[in-house]
């Protein structure tokens, strides 16, 4: 098999519905691996079966084992993801995409979800997230239905880092409280 690489915008296939995995062979588990190992690489949390050209609904999530993250270290492989339950609550926060590089915006989703799938084995499961894993699943889970963050992004904060990093420091400067949201890429 050819290596895999992070598609970016502007390639088809990030824009196609992702259709339901029904083989729970080692060929899927290599390519959550491969996932993994990419998504490392690419100092992501998340990545999407479409982002690396595979139109297949399968998901991969892991936190940073750093302790300034919510689970740190914890990781999540899931097929077929959908979403059962969505908090009323929600709650605004930058985000970027490693098939969107350079660029983050302010979108805003729900606090808590439930979210149903299945494993590599094709077992049941049913994870509940709230804060930023749960807005890190929302936003993998929308790569499957052909959805970019730029798509659901507040309108006009879509910007390149360096121009948030700009905006951040000049509300530090003028005394004012800066939001700061956590960037990373999925």
């Amino acid at each position: 098999m050819a290596k895999l690489e992070v598609l970016q915008i502007g390639h088809p296939i990030l824009r196609e519905r992702s259709v339901k995995v029904t083989a729970f062979d080692d060929g899927l588990s290599r390519l959550a691996e491969d996932m993994l190992e990419i998504m490392h690489e690419a100092s992501g949390v998340g990545l999407a079966a479409p982002q690396v050209g595979i139109a297949r609904r399968l998901i991969v999530v892991e936190m940073p084992d750093d302790d300034s993250y919510p689970h740190p270290g914890e990781r999540w492989v899931l097929a077929n993801p959908e979403l059962a339950k969505a908090s009323h609550e929600t709650e605004t926060g930058q985000e970027g995409c490693l098939s969107v590089v350079g660029y983050v915006g302010v979108v805003e989703r729900p606090v808590e979800v439930v979210i149903r799938g299945q494993d590599l084995t094709g077992r049941k499961v049913r994870i509940k997230a709230e804060g930023y894993v749960a807005r890190v699943f929302q936003h993998e889970m929308d790569h499957l239905d052909g959805v970019l963050y730029v798509d659901v992004a507040k309108e006009g904060t879509v910007m390149t880092v360096e121009a948030y990093e700009k905006l951040l420091e000049g509300q530090r400067a003028a005394g004012l409280e800066a939001e700061e949201h956590t960037v990373a890429p999925a």
